[in-house]
């Protein structure tokens, strides 16, 4: 027998609560089940007028919109309030009835413009601490790494600039030379940047994550411009952590992008195991490279690959230059390998962490079956976090302009993977 639909109905009589509608195993129900974000209030009351002006929307009915977009892998406003309309889980996550007439998309900017990047940063952080006192993060193993975020601009708007329109000012330059960089007219906190040398450049942002071993909660999350070296900020990263949370890190693990004398230093302060493999050394038969030249920490002095000495002569950036002596590089047998015909005598820069690299160029030799685990555990742990976010919560390409706006779409999809992970335990 075919059955049949009576598709006249036009009106809902129903006696039940929104929230029987929804599937219990529904990931927005879930989550509400799992944390309560009354806290929001008290983190954004002093940014309202409480006596005057129109009453505002509920804080808490913004933040859970604006996230039940993130978990549905919604990131537009427009597109997210229309499915809003529709969608009896997110109105129930939000607090709203099916007689409440939801705010407008343009409310969901003007709150994020009001609260700024700090409020959604501290919203992050209470996350992370509700998933400690659950017992989801153990902080004995921190994986990081860092992701580029395509910028949302076109290729229209990036331009060359060129450094002799300043130096034109001075009209008897005799400068030759052109430096041409590139400018992102219509955002132009995003710089150029790529993740491989085969790959070309892309506008783009970079989000550092730092990810637990235990359960994959996201500890730390910085967003920056795309040129901004990873090994630049692991260490600020692990220090907040700490702050944080009443831990103390016994491991980190990162790619060989971090593999740098001061980010094995920075751990060995801390007392962290830094499981980083260091970079390949470069290698070319026709060039004598720099890891021939032997450094003597407790005397101070380079020894080339003839062992004459190479003594420090002055101070650089991050680091010190040592130099031969003139007599010792005339008529060496190396000279054609180690000199340019321009160069009378071999200089060379050794950082102040050198010594901590080549400590850490030892220890990769000797890797215990633990390293190598916890290595193998960074390629899925906190990649894979990456890919999460890029795959289903929209942070593939940014969906505003301005660091501002890019750290705000950051943290929120930061505490959407959090809160699934917090859900998932409850």
């Amino acid at each position: 027998m075919i059955g049949y639909q009576d598709r006249n109905q036009k009106h809902l009589f129903i006696v039940c609560s929104l929230g029987d509608l929804v599937p219990d195993d529904h990931i927005l129900k879930c989550v509400d089940k799992a944390i309560d974000f009354s806290w929001i209030l008290g983190e954004v009351r002093n940014l309202y007028d409480i006596e005057r002006g129109r009453p505002s929307i509920d804080p808490q009915a913004a933040l859970t919109l604006m996230l039940a977009g993130f978990f549905l892998g919604i990131v537009n406003d427009r597109k997210l309030m229309r499915e809003a309309q529709v969608n009896l889980a997110i109105r129930c996550f939000a607090g709203y009835s099916l007689e409440d007439t939801l705010p407008d998309h343009s409310s969901l900017t003007r709150i994020r413009h009001r609260w700024g990047s700090e409020t959604f940063k501290k919203c992050f952080r209470r996350i992370v601490k509700v998933c400690y006192s659950k017992g989801l993060i153990s902080a004995e193993t921190v994986h990081v790494d860092a992701t580029l975020i395509r910028a949302n601009v076109s290729w229209d708007n990036v331009v060359d600039t060129h450094v002799e329109r300043v130096i034109k000012v001075n009209k008897y330059s005799t400068r030759t030379e052109k430096k041409v960089e590139k400018r992102i007219l219509t955002d132009p906190d995003a710089t150029l940047a790529t993740n491989s040398r085969n790959h070309r450049l892309t506008p783009s942002y970079k989000q550092h994550v730092a990810v637990d071993d235990q359960s994959g909660v996201i500890l730390d999350v910085i967003l920056t411009t795309g040129n901004i070296n990873e090994g630049d900020k692991i260490i600020s990263q692990i220090h907040r952590i700490e702050q944080m949370l009443p831990v103390k890190l016994k491991y980190v693990t990162a790619d060989a992008g971090y593999a740098y004398g001061k980010v094995f230093a920075g751990f060995e302060k801390k007392r962290i195991s830094a499981i980083i493999p260091p970079k390949r050394i470069w290698a070319n038969k026709n060039v004598i490279p720099l890891h021939r030249f032997k450094y003597d920490a407790q005397h101070d002095i380079v020894r080339c690959p003839k062992k004459k000495i190479l003594h420090k002569t002055s101070q650089c950036k991050h680091g010190w230059y040592y130099k031969t002596a003139t007599a010792d590089c005339n008529g060496c047998a190396l000279r054609n390998r180690c000199l340019s015909p321009k160069v009378n005598r071999r200089t060379v820069v050794i950082s102040d962490t050198y010594p901590e690299l080549l400590r850490a160029r030892r220890k990769r030799s000797k890797w215990s079956s633990r390293d190598y685990w916890l290595y193998a555990r960074h390629r899925w742990m906190v990649e894979g976090v990456n890919a999460e976010a890029k795959c289903l919560h929209g942070l593939q390409r940014a969906v505003r302009r301005g660091i501002e706006n890019v750290t705000i779409q950051s943290f929120l999809t930061a505490a959407t993977i959090n809160l699934k992970r917090l859900a998932k335990a409850a």
